[in-house]
């Protein structure tokens, strides 16, 4: 194999391709039947076989909205696992709960950068238990101290 005929190997690993080569083998479907799912939900962008196909073989794809929604739908799994997987893959970030804050009705998600852990984001930290404890500034909560899943 040439140079150029090697698939794409992002340094960070391929989350992306595994979800999408998983799905294929956990379904048994080709990509062009996981396509036929492949709706955004909120935009109604639609991917097309090729695209789940670059997408397991490693390759970049353009990544529009709608994209990574219609990923979901294709291969059934939550939005929030295909974007984080994404963002591992094609830009080099890790977004994880490195402080394990969260719940069943709170999801805590931190991008940072690969290789950095609880111990390195003390600033953060204390943010987030300050956001917990209800004790921010206005203009960091607006005022409000709900939050989503």
């Amino acid at each position: 194999m040439s140079e150029i005929d090697t698939p794409f190997r992002a340094p960070y690993g391929t989350p992306f391709g595994d979800l999408v080569r998983s799905a294929k083998d956990e379904t048994g479907l080709s990509y062009r039947d996981l396509a036929k799912r492949a709706i955004d939900p909120i935009t109604g962008v639609e991917v097309k076989y090729a695209t789940l196909f670059r997408i397991a073989k490693d390759k970049p794809i353009m990544l529009e909205p709608g994209v990574i929604g219609a990923v979901a739908a294709a291969i059934g799994r939550p939005e929030r696992d295909v974007r984080i997987a994404a963002s591992q893959q094609y830009c080099g970030l890790v977004a994880d709960d490195p402080f394990g804050m969260s719940n069943d009705e709170t999801t805590v998600v931190v991008v940072h950068a690969p290789g950095m852990g609880r111990k390195d984001m003390p600033k953060v930290e204390a943010l987030l238990r300050r956001y917990a404890a209800g004790d921010l500034p206005a203009e960091l909560s607006n005022g409000d101290h709900s939050s989503s899943s």
